[in-house]
């Protein structure tokens, strides 16, 4: 091999290593808010399968998001949960990189269960945008400067609920959506990424509701936000608020829609899934299945695989084609977290931190290892780098390495 063909080995080497896993995180259920993930993970879980654990300064149900070296997520501290906080870890070694604090401007009452930092952040790669349960929302740059902050609860004084809030931000075309719906003031605003200040806003129904906004594309290409409510699905224009399509039989308003291929999986009696087949018009039922109905967890779509899991423990495979029930498999339970997937396999963790990795794929479906954390988990792992973030009120972990470079 002369030294020209050595220099072209070494790039192509260097380029799969960095494809591999090389996907950012950058909002709750990732890059497609589905949960999935083409990363390989390890699925022999033990001990050494933990790269670093990082003591976290409060509570918080939010997911860690990952944006290149950075590994970002919120808290909430206090005996009021009224400090609220915003990191940055060093993705390789866990030492932490920035800390931004802010007191809450809303109200920060929640039921014991949850707290102050239960929605997810977001980032378009170039910012990270951050609401609370007090609903407010802080924007930063990467390095952690204050760009703006919004106290919506202070605009909106009865956009809040006894139970806390919890719907994740979502952004696109550099409009931040912040689902803000309650028994009282409910609404969604579109808040403009460079300002914060609302460039729509609309009325929701008066029910309180923690599903988080779900991205879309239609047949051709266009990018629409799904709305879910106890009343049912509102798809709209980000840029605008313009709803174009709904479908008005009832959702969940805990399990959120999950987008797979150009579909909406919806918690709707049972799981009902939905294709905007043009906007304007009603949704599209493809099919419904009473046998498949989520818990708190949303709906997984993986490999032409629906896999629903409930509070209890017990996770059910449904066909993608028809919703005919394939296998159901009695986990170790209770579980609040949603199960993330990462080739081919089911990461899901309990409310008692333990983590199990679950093979679809076998006929009967299989847990493969398990891996106790210790810890109180409520949150959605997040996947990234070749590797597993998941936190607990008091520890962010990452789990597992990415491949090491041949050369």
């Amino acid at each position: 091999m002369n030294l020209s063909q050595a220099l072209q080995t070494l790039v192509l080497a260097m380029a799969a290593t960095c494809v591999l896993g090389a996907e950012d995180w950058l909002q709750f259920r990732g890059p497609r808010g589905d949960g999935v993930s083409a990363s390989k993970l390890p699925t022999r879980l033990e001990a050494s399968s933990l790269t670093w654990a990082a003591s976290l300064p409060g509570r918080g149900l939010s997911s860690p998001i990952i944006i290149g070296k950075r590994v970002i997520l919120t808290c909430s501290s206090g005996p009021k949960q009224d400090r609220l906080h915003v990191l940055c870890f060093d993705l390789e070694g866990g030492a932490i990189r920035w800390e931004r604090q802010f007191w809450a401007t809303g109200r920060t009452m929640t039921h014991e269960k949850t707290n102050g930092a239960a929605p997810t952040p977001v980032s378009d790669g170039e910012r990270v945008f951050a609401l609370f349960s007090s609903n407010d929302c802080a924007a930063l740059d990467l390095d952690g400067n204050l760009l703006w902050f919004r106290g919506l609860g202070r605009d909106y004084p009865n956009a809040s609920n006894s139970l806390g809030m919890s719907s994740s931000l979502l952004v696109v075309g550099g409009v931040v959506i912040a689902q803000v719906e309650n028994d009282s003031e409910s609404f969604t605003a579109g808040l403009d990424v460079g300002t914060g200040a609302n460039r729509w806003k609309l009325d929701r129904p008066r029910r309180a509701n923690w599903t988080s906004p779900s991205l879309f594309k239609g047949a051709d290409g266009t990018a629409f936000v799904a709305l879910q409510s106890s009343m049912g699905l509102s798809v709209i224009e980000p840029a605008t608020g313009k709803t174009i399509a709904s479908y008005d039989d009832g959702a969940s308003t805990v399990a959120s829609t999950t987008p797979r291929e150009g579909r909406l999986f919806v918690p709707s009696q049972g799981l009902t899934v939905l294709e905007l087949a043009e906007p304007g018009q009603p949704l599209k039922q493809i099919w419904r299945s009473a046998q498949l109905r989520p818990g708190t967890p949303s709906p997984l779509v993986v490999d032409g695989r629906v896999l629903i899991l409930n509070d209890g423990g017990v996770l059910t495979c449904g066909s993608m084609t028809d919703g005919t029930r394939q296998w159901q498999l009695r986990l170790k339970g209770p579980f609040s977290s949603t199960p993330v997937a990462a080739g081919g396999f089911l990461y899901c963790v309990n409310e008692k931190g333990l983590l199990q990795v679950v093979d679809p794929t076998k006929p009967e479906g299989e847990v493969v290892s398990e891996l106790d954390l210790g810890g109180t988990i409520l949150s959605t792992p997040a996947v990234a780098q070749g590797s597993l973030f998941v936190r607990s009120d008091a520890t962010l972990w990452r789990i597992g390495k990415p491949p090491e470079n041949p050369l």
